[in-house]
């Protein structure tokens, strides 16, 4: 009997484990919750304008054109029994499973801070990216509105990882992308970024990266601001640990990530910060046949929660499933550390890619790995890394539309001259037009005033009619003041 195959999550784990699956013995059913799978390192230019939401989203079920072993179900697993190796899902339906791979990723973590989840704008799902765009504008159109023009519009990133130093860079260029002639009822700089972060933003990179990072986020009028924590994230403003209340329209949420609530009740093994705790081999702690990759999972090894150990994990589990299914044992998840980038603005970004021992097929060559020069990390900066950034994110993009949409989208927004257009795609800004209670108001209005206008005319013809000339000899005078009385009211 074909083995079946039940990967939960449509991340870039689940993803890459169902489409490394394709061409093996087995028959592979895909769970997600929902029905695309989101290309999240681009979200943040879904939620300023530069892309298109569907340009960083990817139907799952058109996986199948290519892969005719994958079913595709949208819906949300609630329950997991081990030893009876089946799952229930929320209608109900029971699976029965031989391999289960659990990759359902994670979400924001706010750490307990008050008001953090009421008042600020996570960016790690589609809806949430185009939340912060229709917000973005809205707000813009009320700050453009109001008589304080200097007020203008203060805009919080609280988070100094790759996520929040893009953020504040992506809404710098959107400020400076033909922002100025477009609203110019906000004078100077009335329109103002600050990037909150405790300690130094981009702290996995090397120094000299991260004060770059600083010095052109500053060069682009973002504060920076570093060395203090968020004590309070209030409706208009937010509070730092250093008793500084910064003034904030719009505060968004870029730090921070931890397991979705319901992992709790998959009764699988954790560790302190719910994620799920697996071997070596990313299968999960006492649970032969059961794996766990990405973000939600916790090895040994301890990978950083980026796309490329996610990618690379489900790519192994795939193999360790193949394996088992010849009949031979796990083998232990080697991560190839292929560096990491990420963008401040138009041709500034900064990245760390492997040096020539650690290259593709490279660095499997024991020897180069003896020489240190040839281990260095090669440090990148301005055009160069900015580059690559770009070819790296389209590259790994699921489908040729995306890749194509993405490209044009970027293109727009980084492209010589164009980066001087106000060419923004616009977020859903509430139409301006009477509340139902006005409308009635003045409809009633509309229709007394035309019930008086009625009545006067009818005075007026009546008040004409009294002084008509005396009936014509021969004539009946009843029937004459009849027919006046009919026209009046027919012209009335």
């Amino acid at each position: 009997m074909t083995a079946h195959v039940v990967i939960i999550g449509g991340g870039f784990a689940g993803v890459s484990a169902a489409r490394a699956l394709k061409n093996a013995p087995v028959r592979v059913t895909l769970i997600d919750r929902r029905v695309y799978n989101t290309f999240q390192p681009l979200l943040y230019q879904v939620a300023t304008g530069g892309l298109n939401p569907g340009d960083v989203t990817h139907f799952l079920r058109s996986l199948r054109v290519h892969q005719p072993n994958l079913d595709v179900v949208h819906e949300h697993l609630m329950e997991i029994d081990t030893d009876a190796r089946t799952i229930r899902l929320l209608d109900g339906q029971e699976l029965a499973y031989d391999y289960l791979l659990i990759a359902t990723g994670v979400t924001t973590a706010y750490h307990g801070t008050p008001g953090a989840k009421e008042n600020s704008f996570a960016v790690y799902s589609r809806s949430q990216a185009i939340a912060i765009r229709d917000t973005l504008f809205t707000r813009l159109e009320k700050a453009a509105a109001q008589p304080d023009r200097d007020r203008g519009l203060s805009v919080v990133v609280i988070g100094g990882g790759p996520t929040g130093v893009e953020m504040a860079g992506s809404l710098a260029e959107l400020r400076d992308q033909g922002l100025a002639p477009a609203y110019p009822e906000l004078q100077g700089g009335a329109f103002r970024i600050t990037l909150v972060q405790r300690s130094e933003i981009l702290k996995p990179f090397l120094p000299k990266l991260r004060k770059y990072a600083t010095e052109q986020l500053r060069k682009r009028h973002v504060e920076v601001r570093l060395g203090a924590g968020v004590e309070e994230v209030c409706p208009d403003s937010v509070r730092l640990s250093d008793g500084t209340v910064l003034p904030a329209d719009l505060t968004i949420w870029a730090t921070g990530v931890a397991p979705h609530e319901e992992v709790r009740e998959w009764s699988l093994p954790l560790d302190g910060g719910n994620r799920i705790r697996v071997g070596e081999d990313l299968q999960v702690v006492g649970l032969p046949g059961v794996f766990a990759a990405g973000d939600v999972a916790i090895a040994p090894q301890d990978f950083p929660q980026l796309a490329q150990p996610a990618i690379q994990g489900g790519e192994h589990v795939a193999r360790q499933i193949r394996r088992l299914i010849d009949g031979q044992a796990t083998q232990s998840f080697s991560y190839y550390d292929k560096g990491q980038l990420a963008i401040i603005g138009r041709r500034a970004a900064v990245g760390e890619v492997p040096g020539i021992a650690n290259l593709p097929v490279l660095h499997y060559i024991g020897i180069l790995q003896k020489v240190p020069f040839l281990r260095a990390i090669i440090p990148l900066t301005g055009f160069t890394a900015w580059s690559t950034w770009l070819f790296v994110h389209i590259a790994s993009l699921l489908g040729p539309r995306n890749r194509l949409q993405v490209m044009v989208g970027l293109l727009a927004r980084y492209g010589f001259r164009l980066h001087r257009t106000p060419v923004p795609i616009v977020g859903d800004v509430p139409a301006i037009r009477p509340a139902k209670a006005q409308r009635k108001k003045r409809a009633d209005a509309a229709g007394a005033g035309a019930a008086s206008a009625g009545a006067a005319s009818a005075d007026a013809a009546s008040a004409g009619a009294a002084p008509a000339d005396a009936p014509a000899a021969g004539t009946d005078a009843a029937a004459t003041t009849d027919a006046t009385g009919a026209a009046g009211a027919a012209e009335s």
